[in-house]
């Protein structure tokens, strides 16, 4: 029988909310929607509280599909969604647009889709350090008096991008890749982060599969070699302690600045899988070194 302990939450940065230490990915969902509302049903019984989608997934069927879904539980759930990137008029890709007025057109749209009057955390979905940053920052501070925002962030793995914003914006909250096999945000952003009292929403957990089932090959200045060494590692501390990817998960968790893992899960299984993480033994300090141990330290070759 499996043991159905009560999910565990953090504070999201400075804000007033408190997300769950696993937060639901929902891009995995595209073009795949027939089980959704047993599969967030299930997430929510269970403590999940954090959705997180952005306008561009399956061309705004995501947010559609998220908002019918969700909007039973809309009062105990928080919507995360992201814009700034405008699809090109003939649907052959996307322009990046921070500018004030399309922010506030895409936020308009992304809330009639997500059948909400006001969205939890709305997130710029990128950005470099070229941007027109202040008036990016004066979209959201607008929408944010207008209620139609609660906290804004943004979703970014570039160092230069993420300094700005905490020195010019109120952001709680910065989402970017973390995992084993991308432990790049520890130089320069985690700690940095932390002492802003700036919370990060980690995805990427599991580098894409290679932590978990996927064959081993080259990945952010990894050899294919070091990967299946990496991927081994993961292997070995895990067994019927834990699986693969809740030793993933628990890594990624242990640093403090991390206030969520967001999974992506598409089916129940893997629901199971990330809920069990929480549950399931936790990493010794002894394991955790090992990891960490294992493969040298990847850095952002860019954007620092």
């Amino acid at each position: 029988m499996i043991k159905r302990l009560k999910m565990e939450y953090n504070q999201l940065g400075k804000s007033k909310i408190q997300i769950s230490k696993i937060g639901f990915g929902c891009m995995s969902l595209e073009g795949d929607y027939a089980a959704l509302d047993k599969l967030l049903n299930t997430a929510i019984e269970r403590g999940i509280n954090y959705f997180d989608t952005a306008d561009i997934y399956d061309s705004g069927r995501n947010e559609i599909e998220l908002g019918k879904a969700l909007k039973p539980f809309r009062k105990k759930i928080f919507i995360a969604t992201k814009g700034g990137n405008q699809p090109k008029p003939d649907g052959s890709g996307l322009i990046w647009n921070p500018t004030k007025a399309y922010i506030m057109k895409a936020c308009e749209e992304s809330l009639k889709r997500l059948k909400t009057d006001h969205i939890d955390l709305y997130q710029l979905h990128g950005g470099t350090i070229e941007d027109p940053i202040d008036e990016t920052i004066e979209a959201f501070e607008a929408l944010q008096q207008q209620g139609k925002i609660r906290y804004y962030g943004i979703s970014s793995i570039r160092p230069n991008v993420i300094r700005e914003y905490v020195k010019r914006s109120n952001i709680v909250s910065v989402m970017m890749q973390y995992s084993l096999l991308d432990r790049r945000p520890e130089e320069q952003c985690l700690d940095f982060l932390k002492e802003h009292n700036i919370g990060v929403l980690a995805r990427g957990i599991v580098a894409g599969g290679l932590l978990v089932d996927k064959a081993a090959k080259e990945y952010l200045g990894y050899t294919t070699a070091e990967v299946e060494t990496m991927s081994n590692a993961v292997g070995s501390l895990s067994g019927r302690h834990r699986t693969k990817a809740q030793t993933a998960i628990q890594f990624v968790l242990k640093h403090s600045a991390v206030n969520a893992a967001v999974a992506g899960i598409r089916t129940l299984a893997q629901l199971e899988d990330a809920l069990q993480t929480l549950q399931a033994e936790p990493l010794t300090q002894q394991e955790f070194s090992q990891l960490q141990n294992i493969l040298p330290l990847n850095q952002y070759k860019e954007y620092r």
